[in-house]
């Protein structure tokens, strides 16, 4: 009788301490599509951009499909789960406190788009850069292909001039 107990406790402490995932603040999304497939789609982008908002690696492996491909890869960066996971340190790097917002997520087909909101301080170093707290504010959209609940691929496009210029890297 004690065993079943232990397990519970430990599931639920489990559950308890996983990283919990970013809501969006509007949800749109094709009522035709299967509930299970839905579901399971509104899951991965959940996880990938909480990935996003916490730098919590194992969120974006939960995400991603082992032969995830990003279709718009920036120069230098390595395709696949490994070049998102760098990514997202490099830029952790620079914005320590950087946070992601979903404004919204719209589910339709096996695509999820998500209009994201990065907010943070540039207190690291960024491309040579020493930051001194300069406030960090930029959108970017990213349009997920899923397959079986898993992210294979995306197409991300950022305000990369807005993000240089509070760097301070660009001046306008």
């Amino acid at each position: 009788m004690k065993q079943p107990t232990a397990l519970l406790l430990l599931a639920f402490a489990g559950n308890a301490l996983a990283t919990p995932l970013i809501e969006p603040l509007q949800l749109i999304s094709d009522h035709t599509l299967p509930t299970a497939q839905l579901q399971a789609q509104i899951l991965a982008a959940k996880r990938y951009d909480s990935f996003w908002n916490t730098g919590d690696e194992a969120l974006a492996k939960q995400a991603l499909a082992s032969d995830f491909t990003d279709m718009t890869l920036p120069a230098g960066r390595i395709q696949g789960i490994r070049g998102a996971l760098q990514a997202s340190k490099t830029f952790r790097q620079a914005v320590p406190d950087l946070r992601c917002e979903v404004a919204q997520m719209i589910v339709t087909g096996d695509r999820v788009v998500a209009h994201l909101r990065f907010s943070g301080h540039f207190t690291g170093r960024f491309q040579g850069k020493q930051g001194k707290g300069e406030p960090i504010n930029f959108i970017a959209t990213d349009i997920y292909q899923i397959k079986q609940g898993s992210i294979t691929s995306n197409w991300h496009i950022e305000d990369n001039l807005t993000l240089l210029q509070q760097l301070g890297i660009v001046k306008m």
